[in-house]
């Protein structure tokens, strides 16, 4: 299949995705704001500029090879196993492994910029950073990948550890890594894993680096000179991609996708939306940074913001107000207070989307 394809549904099955046809959650639907209505019910406007079909490039999309049941707003209500934030249990947690930037202030300013995403995305909820760990501190499984000659590191055995380390308010604890992962021995690689009953997740960014797939890859390991599994000096030092705008824009895609299956979503196959499963980085690169009005309900039913504040919250992110931090650092002041900018040129065509919708949310 050379063609594109486009999954296009009807109206009203968009509409039933959306409200459903149980009373009770119909009702629920309309004590929302008028306004927030107005911009869910995009969803089912077939000439609508916000919310978009999916569109399929080839056989190996998501998908058309991992067939699985859509689930629309009920079934995600009406979930037993699902896992809702508490007043208690209010806070996701973010844990590096291993360095993320090639100095100790890129990793630094790197983690903050994903910690300020999610807490904009995910907003209501507290975003709070772990002390950083080196890879031996897992002490997990690794190995040299025949295919490409890259280290990776066993995602399993680092979701043991991150459920070891759990705070008591955590909602969840996801690991971020510069590292590539392997699931099992049988499998190539994983972009990311996550347990949903333990409510810990780990992602690897490794692949997104713009040299990953490239012959001259400095993180090629010529053979694991393989004094023991237990030596992990190998992680010493070991290549690190340059952290660009898109570097910066995948990572947060795959954070705050994998984050909502934590939160209960599941993939989702209504409209073009972060949501959506994908099988290579060409098909994640395709997904939209938002969530189809489907999925956002599902989160908004989770965590209970208004939609407007939320939005606003993801514009000053990209606008990079932070804190109130000065640009200007002087001449002379030590390393540690460098202020890097954020490279958010990747995000500015979301920025004038998501604006388009504050105007659908504020007329």
């Amino acid at each position: 299949m050379t063609e594109m394809k486009i999954v296009r549904h009807s109206e009203q099955t968009l509409r039933t995705a959306l409200i459903s046809k149980n009373p009770r959650l119909v009702s629920q639907y309309e004590k929302l704001d008028i306004r927030e209505q107005r911009l869910m019910n995009e969803a089912f406007q077939p000439a609508s500029e916000l919310f978009s079909p999916i569109t399929l490039h080839s056989q190996s999309d998501w998908i058309t090879s991992h067939p699985e049941a859509p689930q629309d707003f009920e079934e995600f209500f009406s979930d037993p196993y699902r896992k809702t934030p508490s007043p208690e249990k209010h806070s996701i947690y973010i844990q590096s492994i291993g360095a993320l930037g090639n100095t100790r202030v890129i990793s630094e300013e790197y983690i903050k910029w994903l910690k300020g995403y999610c807490e904009a995305f995910f907003y209501g909820l507290t975003v709070k950073l772990l002390e950083p760990v080196s890879v031996s501190a897992t002490r997990c499984s690794f190995r040299v990948n025949d295919h490409t000659q890259n280290l990776q590191i066993h995602a399993g055995h680092i979701l043991k550890f991150l459920k070891k380390k759990k705070p008591e308010d955590a909602f969840c604890v996801v690991g971020i890594t510069m590292i590539d992962l392997y699931p099992r021995d049988s499998w190539n690689f994983v972009f990311g894993q996550a347990s949903l009953t333990d409510g810990v997740g780990i992602f690897s960014f490794a692949r997104y680096g713009r040299d990953f797939y490239s012959s001259h890859y400095e993180g090629k390991v010529k053979k694991l000179q393989k004094k023991s599994s237990s030596d992990y000096s190998i992680f010493d030092n070991y290549y690190i991609p340059e952290i660009t705008s898109v570097l910066l824009l995948r990572s947060c895609k795959t954070l705050t996708h994998e984050i909502g299956h934590i939160f209960g979503l599941r993939h989702c196959q209504w409209l073009a939306c972060l949501m959506q499963g994908s099988n290579h980085l060409e098909e994640a690169d395709r997904r939209p940074l938002n969530l189809c009005p489907i999925c956002l309900r599902k989160l908004q039913c989770a965590i209970g913001f208004s939609i407007a504040e939320r939005y606003k919250a993801l514009v000053r992110w990209i606008d990079g107000e932070s804190a109130g931090t000065p640009r200007a650092t002087p001449k002379h002041s030590r390393e540690d207070s460098v202020n890097l900018p954020k490279p958010v040129e990747s995000f500015k065509e979301w920025k004038e989307w998501i604006i388009k919708c504050l105007a659908v949310l504020q007329k």
